[in-house]
């Protein structure tokens, strides 16, 4: 296969978007994309989003969003895998490329939650209906199933999920896209209006609009733009049963695991190589467990390491500088592409207040439902 680069990204802020509408909040991102990477056009576009049918009442958005950019005739294509769904649209631009099917080739993401919808409804489809969702099992249950089963299982403490949020409000607080740009202490996190025990209010990523989109293209074209460009070193995916209760170990997250280590493979890398990493941190403990999934610490480490300050900007391994799904926000469809452009400032350098020192190879691990999916990508600077 040929080499990949990322050449061009651009995406909204995140938040409660009222002026906005689906298309536009696509459009926003995928002009800003294209007008960043300096190309006059694109071979085709893939376009993640988890559940527009359901929030907006709008299906068919391939064709709508190629019309609406203005480039009727482009091939375009939805992708869906729940939360997942950004992550793989970059994964299916980064194939499309990379076999010689296409030369540019745009990869976006984009959820509209906020306009009316049964928000709770629509993100447990997500789930097993039939033997979750039917039985009113939410995700932030079944994030509080997996955290029970870590503080059984390795004495993770209350004070550690909360450091999760703090840390990554801390970030978020620096970012100018992100939801909510504020920082956070412990006790608040741990004095928060409870959800789903252990999971209070401040554990659980929010319901967000936005957009996020990248230009992905060839090595070739990347270096005639003679514009900065990350190259994209390894895609890599796995599934794992959908149900909770079918896995042996409610306390860990397969999938994750199994897709790290086809991207390290992939890379030729190992963990302790990457210097930024982007997580998929929708409930404060899916951070520790895929912290421990992709290697980092061993497992029932992780909280310790959080709260010792590991992933902190300045730490061994700083996690989720953009302020993770946490503080920067959660458009389900858009998240994975948002994660991919945070590595990418990071890998130029152009991430201002959050911006990791020497920063040369980066993650983003994006995952849908409690871990039914999961895709990871790593990506190196290039001089």
């Amino acid at each position: 296969m040929r080499e990949v680069a990322i050449v061009g990204i651009g995406m909204t802020p995140f938040g409660e978007l009222w002026q906005d509408s689906l298309r536009n909040l696509f459009a926003k991102a995928a002009l800003a994309a294209i007008d960043d990477a300096g190309v006059d056009h694109i071979d085709g576009m893939y376009i993640g989003a988890m559940s527009t049918g359901l929030f907006v009442g709008q299906e068919h958005i391939a064709s709508l969003m190629a019309d609406y950019l203005g480039m009727p005739g482009v091939p375009a294509a939805h992708v869906e895998s729940a939360c997942a769904s950004g992550g793989i649209a970059v994964r299916q631009a980064f194939f499309e490329v990379a076999s010689g099917a296409g030369e540019i080739i745009l990869a976006g993401g984009v959820e509209k939650m906020n306009d009316g919808a049964d928000t709770t409804y629509v993100l447990a489809t997500a789930a097993d209906q039939e033997y979750e969702a039917f039985h009113g099992v939410t995700f932030p249950g079944l994030y509080a199933m997996i955290a029970r089963a870590h503080i059984h299982k390795y004495g993770t403490t209350r004070e550690q999920l909360a450091d999760v949020a703090v840390k990554n409000h801390e970030n978020g607080f620096k970012n100018p896209n992100a939801q909510f740009r504020m920082k956070i202490d412990r006790e608040t996190v741990m004095n928060s209006t409870m959800v789903a025990d252990p999971l209070r209010l401040l554990d659980c990523s929010p319901v967000t609009d936005g957009a996020a989109a990248v230009i992905v293209a060839s090595m070739d074209v990347a270096k005639k733009l003679a514009r900065p460009y990350v190259k994209i070193k390894a895609s890599a995916m796995a599934t794992d049963s959908l149900a909770l209760h079918s896995r042996k170990d409610l306390a860990a997250l397969p999938a994750v695991q199994k897709a790290a280590e086809r991207a390290y493979k992939q890379a030729g890398v190992t963990p302790d190589k990457i210097d930024v990493m982007e997580v998929h941190d929708c409930f404060t403990i899916a951070e520790l467990v895929v912290m421990e999934e992709l290697g980092l610490v061993e497992r029932g480490k992780a909280g310790a390491a959080v709260s010792a300050g590991m992933t902190r900007l300045g730490g061994k391994i700083p996690v989720n500088t953009s302020g993770g799904l946490k503080s920067k926000g959660h458009p389900v469809g858009a998240t994975g592409v948002a994660q991919v452009i945070e590595i990418v400032e990071q890998l130029r350098g152009a991430a201002g207040d959050r911006q990791v020192a020497n920063a040369g190879l980066g993650l983003t691990q994006n995952m849908g439902g409690s871990g039914g999916s999961c895709v990871i990508h790593i990506l190196e600077a290039m001089s």
